[in-house]
């Protein structure tokens, strides 16, 4: 009997006779041998080695006439061409602003497919919906952000493709998965693995993750085929660059309450076994203060003297200082706490960007910051990605974390090129001889 492959609910189902080489599971339920659908490729792969003879009915896709008339740059169709080599397969990590998606528009465009692109934010799906339409002169459907019209091209968020993969997963030929790290989150890695999509293309700035999950989505989506960081294209492709560190000094009070509550941590840490050099020991921590007043009393003494060091009195002094010195030009200021952002806002008059801050008052705040209205903004933390950030030349990174990821996103919102030819500067506020110091160090 011979051997037909199918779709059903995220799994390639099998009925006929099965070679026992194959790499297939049997589901006793309905007697059916089974695989996950994102091993479709390796599937088809198989039986072909073997000489198998087999009716694949998973993808019935019709033909896209799609053309783009972008010109690549000379990286651009390397990477392209290094993803095409790997059989139509594997992740691009590129700098911030350097055109990723320009690169996945020529690989739909080559392909010719129904395609599926995923995105993290509801701004991205607008951005890449927009940019779509406008270079193929087609409908483009829409999965999330109040809409759920499927079309040969469509974007996702994560959110909705997770929620109708295993419906959608016989419906594209190629998928996109844009800031791919996402996808190694425990749930939306059933969105790479309930599509059958053979060809796929992930896209990030950072694609290690720490908590390793990046080896699962080399599994998912492929390995990383071409990568290249700030400095390949500073100067040429991207913004000239400078990265300028000022140490500031704690208030006497300051530093008096950052020492006590360094101190209480600190002893806590000589007597618990725990290093917190690893992610691992600080979750040891967390889980401890549940039943351990001595661990709770120094996980809230951690949390007092980070916020001190990082919403430095003497911060906000040389903000204003940077503010004075780059009047002229274009500022983001970074922070990581929403409450100095507020206080920031007050102090200086700043359009602040929250958490907090709807989506259509950022858009108006966005929009008038790329007409000029605004010449520099506040933000906590949701500017690092996922969303169309206006021309830059100034940042100011007041307080943020140890991950190279948040301080690449960072540095990337200043790096497109400036008509004028003009350095973009990135600059660290640091409370001197305080902890903020090793993790200045440990995000470059």
């Amino acid at each position: 009997m011979t051997l037909v492959c199918r779709f059903e609910d995220g799994t390639i189902a099998l009925d006929g006779d099965v070679p026992d080489s194959l790499p297939v599971a049997l589901d006793e339920r309905s007697g059916t041998h089974r695989l996950p659908a994102h091993r479709y490729a390796a599937l088809r792969q198989a039986l072909d080695d073997a000489g198998v003879d087999y009716e694949d009915r998973v993808l019935d896709l019709p033909a896209l006439d799609l053309s783009t008339d972008y010109d690549l740059r000379s990286y651009q169709r390397e990477a392209l061409d290094a993803w095409t080599a790997n059989d139509c397969r594997g992740v691009l990590e590129l700098p911030t602003g350097s055109g990723k998606t320009v690169v996945a528009v020529a690989a739909m465009a080559a392909l010719g497919t129904p395609t599926l692109v995923v995105v993290p934010t509801v701004d991205l799906l607008t951005q890449w919906r927009r940019e779509l339409e406008t270079e193929f002169d087609a409908p483009v459907g829409q999965l999330g952000g109040g809409e759920q019209t499927v079309e040969p091209i469509t974007v996702s968020t994560y959110d909705s493709a997770y929620l109708r993969a295993d419906e959608l997963g016989d419906q594209f030929g190629f998928v996109v998965f844009d800031e791919v790290h996402h996808l190694g989150g425990e749930g939306y890695r059933d969105v790479a693995r309930l599509l059958a999509a053979p060809a796929r293309l992930g896209l990030t700035a950072t694609f290690e993750r720490p908590d390793g999950a990046h080896e699962v989505v080399a599994d998912l989506v492929g390995p990383v085929v071409y990568d290249l960081a700030v400095d390949d294209l500073a100067g040429e492709h991207l913004a000239d660059y400078d990265l300028r560190r000022i140490e500031v000094d704690l208030t006497p009070e300051e530093r008096a309450a950052y020492e006590e509550a360094q101190g209480t941590f600190v002893d806590y840490l000589k007597t618990s076994g725990l290093s917190l050099t690893s992610g691992s020991d600080y979750q040891e921590l967390v889980k401890r203060s549940g039943s351990d007043p001595r661990a709770r009393e120094a996980l809230l003494a951690k949390q007092d003297a980070r916020e001190i060091m990082m919403n430095a009195d003497a911060k906000v002094e040389a903000l204003a200082r940077l503010l004075d010195r780059h009047r002229d030009e274009r500022v983001i200021v970074f922070t990581a706490h929403t409450d100095l952002v507020y206080r920031l806002s007050e102090r200086f008059l700043l359009p602040a960007i929250t958490g907090e801050t709807g989506a259509s008052e950022r858009r108006s705040i966005l929009d008038r910051f790329r007409r000029g209205d605004y010449t520099r903004v506040v933000t906590a933390n949701v500017l690092d990605e996922g969303v169309d950030v206006p021309d830059a030349s100034v940042a100011v990174l007041l307080s943020g974390s140890g991950s190279e990821r948040e301080f690449t996103q960072r540095l990337g919102r200043i790096l497109r090129p400036k008509s004028d030819g003009r350095e973009a500067i990135l600059y660290e506020v640091v409370s001197a001889e305080t902890a903020e110091e090793r993790v200045a160090e440990r995000r470059r």
